[in-house]
Formats: C-alpha cells, structure tokens, sequence
C-alpha cells in the first residue's frame, strides 16, 4: 500500500492518524517513495520506497528496523506526538519535516513557483531552514535532474570567491596550477543557491548582476563568455532593503533577486514544527537507531516554551544532548532537556490573587542549580503568561488568544510550569472558560 491507497483493514486500525499524517505529508513529501503500513501487513513491499509500520500499544515506540524500514507504535492517533513520530518517520533525509500552518503556507508558495525559472529571494534568520526551501523548490521543478549547487558567500575568503563563483583559467593568477569551472558553471541545467548573499563585496555584486542577465560568466583570466542555464535562489538573514539603504548592496541586483520573496519566520513563532522537528532529530542521532527514545508530552510542551535564538540548529543541539541523558531511558523527559542558553528560575515572587495564579521560586544560584533546572520556562515566558491570565481574568481562552496561541497549547504551557515546579493556582490549572 503506497501513498493515500489505505485499504479497509489499515484504515480501521490507523485511519484517523494516517490521515492526519497523508493531510500535511501531501504537500512536502513525495508520497510515491513512502509505503505506510500495518506492522503486521507481512506482503512485499514496493521497491525503492521507505516502508513506515504502524502498530498502536501502550507506549509510544520508535526505531529503524533496516535502512528503509521504521517502527512507529503511537498511543493516541490524535496527540501532538503521535502526529510528529508520523511526520519524522516518513521524511526522506532531504525532505522537509513541518506541521506548522505558517510553514506549511511557505512550502505550498515554495511549490507552485518550483515550475517556474524565476529568483527567488528567501529571507529569514540564520538556522531556520532556508537550504532546505531552497532543495525544495529544486527538487519540485523541471530542474530536479540537473546539479543543485549551495555557496555560502560569508564562507570562503573575499578574495577566492569571485573565482570559485565564476571560474578561472590555468595562470589567471598566482596558484591558479589549473582551470576551474566555478560554482556558476557547475550549476549549469539546475540550481545555484547562494546563502548570506547579503556579505557579498559590492564589485562582485556587479559581476553577478551581468551573469544573471545575460545567463553568461566570464572566467578570470578569459574574455570569452560562456552561456549558463542556471536558476538562482539566494537566501539572506539580513534585512536587503536596509542594506540597500545603507549601500551595502546593490539595488539592482536587490531587485533582480527580489522577483517572488519567501520569509522563513523564527522557529519560537512556528510552534507546530518544534515537536516533528525534535521526533525527527531524535531518529537521525540515536545511538541505537532501533530504539530511539521518544519525546514526552511533557518534554515536547517545554521544547515549545524556549525562545530558541538559534533557531533549528539550537533545536538540534538540544536533541543530541537530551539523547545522551536519556541513555538507557524509553522516553525523553523535561530533565533531559538543556537548552544552549539556559533558562533561569523566576528569581522574585509573581502572585496573581485575582484568580490564584501563584508564581513563586526560590532565589537560587545559577551554579548550584541542577542542569535540568536549565529547561525551565524562562523568566519573560512565565511572567507574559500569569500577567495575561490576570489580566483576562483567568480565562484561558481569552489568555491564549491575547498570546496568539491556541488554548492547547496554553494548556501544555501550564503543565509544563508546574513540571518545573512553578506552582500554579487552581483556578488558573483548571481555567475558567
């Protein structure tokens, strides 16, 4: 059985989770390379597909069974981290893994334009998953076969970039032993991205614009162009218009680039693609890829509360830690998470009498703390919360959307709070609607 074919016996079983899984997998995956099954289905699988086998149990479980094969056993086809086990198990290794409606309305953006050869400019801090659009859109467009090339213009030293992105001819220059094509002729029939596009020096600016023009590079040391079929995507994480403004980028090139833009927001403002995200990190870091230690509810609702200033790669950190603590553990819980930048207790009492919202820790001394005290909501989080639920009277409905999250997730927030000791009042636990 391969993409969206459930026959009656799996979808009795599995339906409600498949198909909330088959909804989201639809527009980032190619569902023709996935084989979701029943772990009892024993018929031959299809070739050169992942095979994904589902069983519901007790407990949540998780692991690869072979090079293409993985375990899922979920409890409940309706939570968060039955969803994000699905989402990360039937993710190849360059496809995307998001939930997030913010995400998922970039991505579908991202593939209507893949059919076309115009730029695309894609903005958005460091680490929050612009190569991965840009390998998107590669493998979505007429361009999928040919090479797809990525360059970070901040990586190579400013006075060799002009002739790895253009090329060189043997004894254009001292060390110049040999030709080279450079990255742009590389790229010849696919696609080119150029990350931190935004540290390129402004003569080199020049020359780029003329290439992207006229489809031409004129290597270093040659003064016969040669014809290019390239697509161009360039990323930066820095605002181009300010650069602009300030002349440290070209305006016309800005607006050569600037054909359709995407914006990749920070990870703290696309929630739903933390818990996928940690699922699927904790697959690809395992020390046992077989029995791969699966995010709690809990750990889940603390991973969405940090603020994470270093976006999907911080995420990563936090997931490779969090596997080493839980070694020898079936689950990742809120004590194996430890953030990069470690959140601190609420060092001075907050008390919302109005509704019995008390918040009350403790002064104590960073080096004397636990490492798990780490994972503990950080001090704005927690004060935005309770001063919200004040302020609406303890509703959580009319708190969640003053904080424009759901009140699920308001929930989550909460029983995290009180997992991390913060004592949280009844009438703000049980929530006044």
């Amino acid at each position: 059985m391969g993409g969206l074919n459930f026959d009656s016996k799996f979808a009795q079983r599995h339906g409600p989770l498949a198909d909330r899984g088959m909804a989201i997998a639809t527009s980032l995956l190619d569902l023709g390379a996935i084989d979701l099954r029943d772990a009892a289905d024993e018929a031959p699988g299809r070739p050169r597909t992942r095979s994904v086998q589902l069983s519901r149990g007790t407990a949540p479980a998780f692991g690869r069974k072979g090079a293409s094969q993985i375990a899922l056993t979920y409890v409940d086809p309706v939570s968060e981290a039955s969803l994000a086990m699905l989402l990360a198990a039937m993710a190849g290794a360059d496809e995307p893994i998001a939930a997030d409606p913010e995400s998922l309305s970039v991505f579908a953006l991202a593939d209507r334009l893949a059919g076309s050869d115009i730029p695309v400019l894609i903005n958005g801090p460091t680490g929050t998953g612009k190569e991965v659009l840009s390998r998107f859109i590669h493998a979505r467009s007429p361009r999928r076969e040919g090479p797809f090339i990525a360059v970070n213009c901040a990586a190579m030293p400013e006075t060799m970039l002009e002739a790895m992105l253009f090329g060189h001819q043997k004894g254009a220059f001292t060390g110049a032993t040999q030709a080279s094509e450079g990255f742009i002729r590389a790229a010849d029939g696919g696609t080119l991205l150029l990350d931190e596009i935004a540290e390129m020096p402004l003569q080199l600016q020049a020359k780029l614009l003329r290439a992207l023009q006229e489809q031409e590079v004129v290597p270093i040391g040659s003064t016969k162009p040669i014809k290019v079929d390239v697509r161009i995507i360039a990323c930066a994480n820095r605002d181009l218009p300010t650069e602009v403004a300030e002349g440290r980028f070209r305006a016309d090139l800005y607006y050569r680039l600037n054909v359709f833009p995407l914006t990749l927001r920070p990870l703290r403002e696309r929630a739903d693609d933390i818990a996928p995200l940690a699922f699927a990190m904790a697959l690809r870091h395992a020390p046992d890829p077989a029995k791969v230690p699966c995010p709690s509810e809990a750990a889940i609702a603390m991973l969405k509360l940090h603020s994470w200033p270093g976006n999907v790669r911080e995420l990563e950190n936090v997931m490779r830690r969090a596997l080493l603590l839980a070694h020898g553990n079936d689950m990742i819980t809120p004590e194996h998470i430890v953030f990069d930048s470690p959140a601190r207790l609420i060092q001075s009492p907050v008390t919302a009498t109005g509704f019995g919202v008390t918040v009350a820790q403790p002064q104590v001394e960073e080096a004397e703390t636990p490492r798990k005290l780490s994972s503990i909501v950080q001090i704005s989080e927690a004060r935005a919360i309770v001063e919200t639920l004040e302020a609406c009277g303890g509703s959580r409905v009319r708190a969640a959307r003053e904080l424009g999250i759901s009140e699920r997730t308001l929930r989550y927030r909460l029983a995290s709070m009180r997992d991390a000791g913060i004592e949280i009042g009844r009438a703000a636990a049980g929530g006044r609607r």
